[in-house]
């Protein structure tokens, strides 16, 4: 499994978002950020940010230790992992020796219109703190002990940035909470308790807790996680992105009923695609534990699902981590989410498998299209352990199915045997082994097939 690392860097102050910091990413171009200085806002529970307040900011500025993760990200996955995540994705602290405190005020919105970093303290109800700056500004929020629950409208909302950053403060809890139905802004359907129309990070040390009756984190753009705890309860998707979801580290404990992850653009099937090299994950869904539209791909991790599906994309590619599912459809699912991709697949190259399917009709690891296994362990207990349609390549690693090590993979092989119910080669007379035409390898035979 790929190590997420934290790594403690000593810096003074104001420098450190502007001194480069030095760590290995596999995979990844580290780029440094340089501090910027906060303004104030046009609201009045902004532009008076008292005296006590430039106390506090001085309080966290004081901490000179920066944490940075560390993320191993493979380059040789379907997803490509340039650039994927910048020195600042990846650093958990934030540099508030220039920063804005702001103590929210029950009733009265917070707009942030210029770039920087704000410090956000305080508990109270009916606040939505709306960022809107230049597409070419960063704006970094860091909660402090924040405790925001709103009736109608998310409680963060990015209206415009090049990319805003949520950073919890170590040794805090904040709770986001929007407990009524969502009124949208204009033509803008505003529906989760964090809602960004831009590129969205969520770092830092503390804990982010999010209860919503639609989406709990939304961004029309791309999300990144690189650290942080998150507990989040919604009534549709807990994590949503329209161009990608990429995570480096955390830990989730989410618990929908819709998906716990979810990638989908509606009028561009090129993206959509979810990556995810570290973190912990509990996950409780009614649908699908983790949808992509494009690509899925895990390089690491540990995951607890609980889901109608767990994983499902267009290509699904497991390359390390140790993932536990209980599902009662499908494990794991490749169906044609977009024809850019191709072929629908599921691919294990590594790491730790174990799946465990409710009974009926229902399949472990069901791929409308090419199934792959060239490494890890795979432990099956399900009625049905493999259905797919296209072509089989078994060429390494163990796979398991209730109970029994197998030397090949047949489509619906039941118990670890072959021909069971829905195997239908022996009642069409086709020879053992073929099921709709395709001839199932056994390890060493077919190599990889796309």
């Amino acid at each position: 499994m790929y190590n997420i690392k934290h790594t403690v860097v000593r810096l003074g102050g104001a420098g450190l978002l502007a001194t480069a910091l030095t760590f290995s990413l596999a995979g990844c171009t580290s780029s440094s950020s340089t501090s910027t200085t906060a303004q104030e806002s046009e609201q009045a529970v902004v532009s008076d940010t008292k005296a006590n307040d430039a106390e506090e900011s001085a309080s966290l500025a004081s901490n000179t230790e920066a944490v940075v993760t560390t993320a191993n990200v493979t380059t040789t996955g379907v997803i490509d992992t340039t650039d994927l995540f910048t020195e600042r994705d990846l650093t958990q602290t934030a540099d508030t020796s220039d920063a804005t405190t702001i103590a929210l005020e029950s009733g009265q919105d917070v707009q942030i219109t210029k770039e920087g970093v704000y410090v956000l303290t305080g508990e109270a109800s009916n606040v939505t703190v709306r960022v809107e700056v230049e597409d070419t500004e960063k704006v970094q929020l860091v909660l402090n002990g924040v405790s925001i629950a709103n009736d109608d409208a998310p409680a963060i909302y990015v209206v415009s940035a090049d990319k805003v950053f949520v950073t919890t403060v170590e040794g805090t809890t904040n709770p986001l909470e929007v407990s009524g139905t969502f009124v949208a802004d204009g033509d803008t359907n505003t529906d989760a308790v964090v809602f960004s129309k831009d590129d969205l990070v969520l770092n830092g040390l503390g804990t982010l807790v999010v209860s919503s009756t639609e989406n709990g984190i939304t961004s029309k753009d791309d999300l990144k996680v690189t650290g942080g705890a998150y507990q989040i309860t919604s009534a549709a998707d807990a994590l949503e992105a329209n161009d990608s979801i990429a995570i480096a580290d955390g830990s989730f404990v989410i618990d929908t009923q819709k998906d716990g992850l979810h990638a989908e653009n509606d009028e561009d099937d090129t993206q959509g695609s979810v990556y995810i090299c570290g973190g912990t994950y509990n996950i409780t869904a009614a649908d699908d534990g983790i949808q992509a539209t494009t690509y899925l791909q895990l390089d690491g991790g540990t995951f607890t699902i609980e889901a109608s599906e767990a994983l499902e994309a267009t290509y699904v590619q497991v390359n390390d981590g140790t993932v536990s599912i209980n599902a009662t459809d499908d494990g794991i699912n490749a169906s044609t989410k977009s024809a850019s991709v191709g072929t629908p697949t599921i691919e294990i190259t590594g790491g730790e498998v174990a799946v465990t399917m409710g009974a009926g009709d229902t399949d472990a690891l069901d791929a409308n299209g090419n199934l792959i296994i060239s490494g890890g362990t795979i432990d099956i207990n399900a009625q049905f352990a493999f259905d797919f349609d296209g072509q089989v390549s078994f060429t390494g690693g163990t796979v398991t199915v209730n109970g029994e090590q197998v030397s090949e993979i047949t489509s619906s092989m039941m118990g670890g045997g072959f021909g069971g119910p829905r195997d239908m080669g022996g009642e069409m007379g086709m020879p053992e082994g073929m099921y709709g035409g395709q001839m199932m390898g056994g390890p060493g035979s077919g190599g990889r097939q796309g």
